[in-house]
């Protein structure tokens, strides 16, 4: 009896690799994400830093305007904390100035030093000079409710006083003594005329001014402001709290205001800087970067920071 050859089983083990995560998975058929560019990519490598000492890049146009106000080597601390360095700048006379820069760059703090209302904080050193046609702002004998007179402030925030809009108006003037009605409401009809307001609330001069919409309360703050006929008004971001239909009324207002008065506007919103101005302020760190004309600075800037941050590359 013929037996078979027995034929031996071979046993095949297939290994199965275990499964990879499902975050492996999903970053597998997931299409790769663009590299987002660094916020300062095409910026200068020589940004400005705290420790920066440099001269600020004025404009040769500069040097033909007559000036109201002159900033020379202007320095202001907060106790041990210096916010602004050094800024050397004037302000030309019936123009609109501009002062742009990321925030805390000291904008604001330049602003208010003009007219002195940094004098109520406590603590602050002051060096250099500031004069306005001419004469030092910081001297003894300087009368600062009338330097402020002759200096309007529009706040970032509208502050109508809890009265009637005539009395708004006029407020300047009652406090100064004024009681003639036919000069009162003379300067409060020109006022508002001025403000590009007296069409919407000539039928309502004695109603409260608590009842205006933002846009109309900012420009009666206005009208308030050059009813003292102050030589220079100073706009800290006078637009930034309204809606862009007022935010318009407010820059062709001071479109307007140009030549019969001085204006100086801090403005977070470059392209309302480009659109409203005559000349323009970069300011970074507490420093006065570049200074001159609006076009030359947004079109074609001397230094690579003010370019990289007009163009969005930084700040």
């Amino acid at each position: 009896m013929s037996t078979a050859a027995e034929t031996p089983v071979t046993t095949r083990t297939t290994v199965v690799p275990p499964a990879p995560p499902q975050e492996q998975i999903a970053a597998r058929s997931a299409p790769p994400s663009p590299q987002r560019p660094s916020p300062r990519q095409g910026a200068s490598d020589t940004l400005i830093t705290p420790n920066t000492q440099r001269a600020t890049e004025i404009h040769t146009e500069l040097s033909t305007e007559k000036s109201i106000v002159t900033i020379e080597n202007f320095k202001l601390s907060y106790g041990k904390a210096e916010a602004l360095h050094g800024i050397n700048m004037t302000i030309p006379i019936g123009k609109v100035t501009a002062l742009i820069g990321p925030s805390g760059c000291g904008k604001s703090t330049l602003l208010r030093s003009i007219n002195r209302l940094n004098d109520l904080i406590d603590n602050i050193r002051l060096e250099g000079r500031i004069l306005f046609n001419g004469q030092p702002i910081h001297d003894r004998n300087v009368d600062v409710i009338e330097l402020r007179k002759r200096m309007g402030m529009v706040f970032q925030k509208s502050n109508p006083f809890p009265m009637s809009i005539f009395e708004n108006v006029i407020y300047a003037l009652r406090i100064g003594g004024e009681k003639r009605r036919s000069v009162l409401y003379e300067v409060c009809e020109r006022s508002l005329r001025g403000a590009a307001l007296w069409e919407e609330v000539k039928d309502r001069l004695h109603q409260s001014a608590l009842g205006m919409s933002g846009g109309q309360q900012q420009r009666l703050c206005i009208a308030r402001a050059i009813a003292a006929e102050p030589e220079v008004l100073l706009m800290d971001e006078p637009c930034s709290a309204l809606d862009p239909v007022a935010t318009a009324k407010i820059e062709d207002l001071i479109y307007q205001l140009r030549g019969k008065y001085t204006v100086v506007i801090v403005t977070h919103n470059m392209q309302q800087a480009a659109r409203c101005s005559d000349y323009t302020a970069f300011m970074y760190l507490g420093r006065l970067i570049e200074y001159g004309p609006t076009n030359s600075i947004f079109l074609n800037p001397h230094l690579k920071e003010t370019e990289a941050y007009v163009t969005g590359r930084f700040g």
